[in-house]
């Protein structure tokens, strides 16, 4: 018997278990995330096109195309291209306008996504 770098054990591997590991690898720990979720009076939304001077045309999840605009306080804390998923409040006001209250991350809204949240509005993706 020869020795090898752990001592005097012998590794035993038979054909079934690799056959087997090779059809079913191991299972990867999926790991789940919070997402921020639209609340009451809010909708989640897709940046249709940019206006101008902080406002964008945004189709949201109620299927309506609004009028939306940064927030001064939040200027500097976007960055929105076409395609760009974000949760919107609407004006109490005016229904077709409303203000941009957060930006998801690629992978969130890949998520949203797959949890069917931006159901229907899928254009940017």
């Amino acid at each position: 018997m020869e020795e090898n770098e752990f001592g005097d054990f012998a590794e035993v591997v038979s054909e079934k278990e690799t056959a087997e590991q090779k059809k079913n690898p191991p299972i990867q720990p999926q790991f789940n995330t919070r997402i921020r979720q639209p609340r009451q009076g809010q909708f989640a939304g897709v940046v249709l096109q940019r206006l101008g001077g902080n406002r964008m045309s945004i189709k949201s999840t109620d299927n309506k195309i609004r009028n939306c605009r940064v927030p001064g306080r939040f200027k500097r804390r976007f960055w929105l291209r076409p395609g760009d998923a974000v949760i919107i409040e609407p004006w109490a006001d005016d229904d077709d306008k409303g203000d941009i209250i957060f930006q998801y991350r690629k992978n969130e809204a890949i998520q949203m996504k797959k949890k069917g949240i931006l159901k229907g509005i899928e254009e940017g993706f």
